[in-house]
């Protein structure tokens, strides 16, 4: 865990399973991870392989996921066309996987829901209760402080 997310733990009482009560329980990640649908539009990915981004996304790719980039600069990244912004996006996008700071994902997660995606998950370090209630109340299946790249294998989870 980097000194940034263990600072931000601290800070807000968050642990392995995020925020109580606000975050997804096992039976919710594993509908996501396997059932959802396999386009994932990844917020935040770019060509820069020192970022944990770039790792997940790979590891998504393995487990059978269309991983879609996501950024300004709109790069190809891992052979997948990039865009700029969730709305560029024209095909439709099952799960959207949020690698921004906590203070821009809400706005993020607004633009999942009028994309028309079923989920949202934000990863490790993010954490937007408000969004979180937005989210969900649109009906969308929401994690927050997670990772797939650790609960797939934690959860046995198959492509």
């Amino acid at each position: 865990m980097s000194r940034r997310e263990g600072g931000f733990r601290r800070e807000w009482g968050v642990g392995a399973v995020g925020c109580p009560g606000m975050n997804a329980d096992d039976v919710t990640i594993r509908r996501i991870l396997q059932d959802t649908g396999d386009t994932w539009a990844v917020v935040g990915l770019s060509g820069n392989r020192s970022r944990a981004a770039y790792g997940v996304a790979e590891v998504l790719q393995r487990f059978g996921k269309r991983v879609v980039p996501v950024h300004p600069k709109a790069e190809t990244v891992h052979g997948e066309q990039g865009y700029a912004s969730l709305a560029d996006i024209p095909f439709p996008v099952d799960v959207v996987d949020v690698f921004v700071n906590s203070d821009l994902a809400g706005a993020v997660a607004d633009e999942a829901v009028a994309v028309g995606a079923k989920a949202v998950w934000f990863q490790l370090g993010v954490v937007d209760r408000d969004a979180y209630g937005r989210t969900r109340a649109a009906g969308l299946d929401m994690v927050m402080d997670r990772c797939p790249a650790i609960e797939i294998p934690r959860l046995g989870a198959r492509a």
